[in-house]
């Protein structure tokens, strides 16, 4: 088992909604190998409601994982790299959309200032892509940031390659080992699975 016993890990949600399950799970077992979880959702992660559920119980749920209130303004992300409230921080899920902000420096929404706070303090970034185009229009982000010192990334498959042919999702089921990995200085191999 994975030991992130007194590991302090930004937990970042943005909007891939049929992934949050996933996600929920990866934080439980992130607490479960004892690390201590600061919840962090992107402003559409924490305001819409879909399918897969309402923004309120989304927001309970990490809330509840997390044992702290989830931060969802840039105003409450901006101190995370200053007070050095993170040793590591993990966007699970993270779009297409946000790997496309990182790439470009672009900081307009919480989870960006949660991460551009957070790296401040020189520490690793966690990306557990969940994107319809990770093959297409995300490719150069995902490439990009693969090239940055400090992201690494959660393993990932394609999800559907017969129906979403260009659709990568992580397996977060890695995410503890991937932390631990990152903290260590290293991209867990192999990043793409079969």
């Amino acid at each position: 088992m994975i030991d992130l016993n007194g590991v302090r890990v930004g937990f970042v949600m943005t909007g891939s909604f049929c992934t949050f399950s996933e996600a929920f799970g990866a934080a439980k077992a992130l607490r479960e190998a004892g690390a201590s979880l600061v919840p962090v959702m992107s402003e559409h992660a924490a305001g819409t409601d879909t399918r897969f559920g309402t923004a309120q119980s989304h927001i309970r749920q990490l809330e509840e994982i997390c044992g702290a209130p989830v931060i969802r303004s840039i105003p409450e992300a901006e101190p995370i790299g200053p007070k050095h409230l993170t040793d590591i921080l993990v966007v699970a899920p993270c779009t297409g959309n946000t790997l496309a902000k990182l790439a470009g420096s672009i900081t307009d929404t919480t989870a960006t200032m949660a991460v551009k706070s957070h790296l401040r303090t020189g520490n690793p970034v966690v990306l557990a892509v969940a994107t319809n185009d990770a093959l297409a229009g995300s490719a150069k982000n995902i490439g990009q940031l693969l090239n940055l010192k400090h992201y690494r990334f959660v393993p990932f498959r394609q999800d559907q390659p017969e129906g979403k042919p260009t659709s990568l999702v992580a397996d977060f089921t890695q995410l503890p080992r991937t932390v631990a990995d990152a903290l260590a200085g290293r991209q867990p191999q192999p990043l793409l699975l079969g």
